[in-house]
């Protein structure tokens, strides 16, 4: 079974997460942030992994916090659940549609974290939550699980759709990604024999 358990406490925050790569979408998260809650339900749903998240935070000041440091933490135990990578697909990319919205996100479990984030908001806020909030999430996440990661939002009128299509793109491609290829199993999947 490949898991993940990392917790990680500074002034600002205290954040624990524990993930299943091999799980079933199962989700158990509290951060405050019900907008945050949302997308993380969503993302283990769809990309089939277990996560638990708690995190408390400096939410008095805003949501920025909170938020990064989730990023980080969850990125940090992907990492570890996906160990020395052998036998994973590695490459996946998706299309995905949330009503009116349209994303494309792609992932490289490279070992190498860049993240081109294309993707702009037709307002400020989703209810209490800052849209900026959105980069600052995938950022944290992909410079913490070593991976490469494209967003792209083609179109989209509402912002919690175009949010909501970059967080279940991600869980696709990820599921996609990290899934053991039966015809490379126990392989490094890179010419150079190791990633990262």
């Amino acid at each position: 079974m490949r898991t993940g358990e990392i917790s990680r406490a500074t002034k600002e925050t205290d954040v624990s997460v524990f993930v299943n790569l091999d799980g079933t979408g199962r989700a158990d998260v509290s951060t405050g942030i019900g907008f945050l809650d949302h997308m993380l339900d969503l993302l283990a749903r769809h990309s089939r992994i277990d996560i638990t998240v708690k995190a408390k935070g400096d939410l008095h000041v805003d949501h920025h916090h909170t938020t990064e440091d989730v990023g980080i933490v969850l990125g940090q135990a992907v990492k570890q659940a996906l160990g020395d990578l052998r036998g994973i697909t590695r490459y996946a990319d998706v299309h995905l549609p949330m009503d009116e919205a349209l994303s494309r996100v792609a992932i490289d479990i490279s070992g190498r974290p860049v993240l081109v984030f294309r993707v702009q908001f037709p307002r400020d806020k989703i209810g209490e939550f800052d849209v900026d909030l959105v980069r600052e999430f995938f950022h944290a996440f992909a410079s913490n699980a070593g991976v490469t990661l494209h967003v792209e939002t083609f179109y989209g009128e509402n912002s919690h759709h175009v949010a909501e299509s970059c967080f279940k793109g991600l869980a696709r491609a990820l599921r996609a990604a990290v899934a053991i290829d039966a015809a490379a199993k126990g392989e490094v999947p890179s010419t150079k024999g190791s990633l990262g």
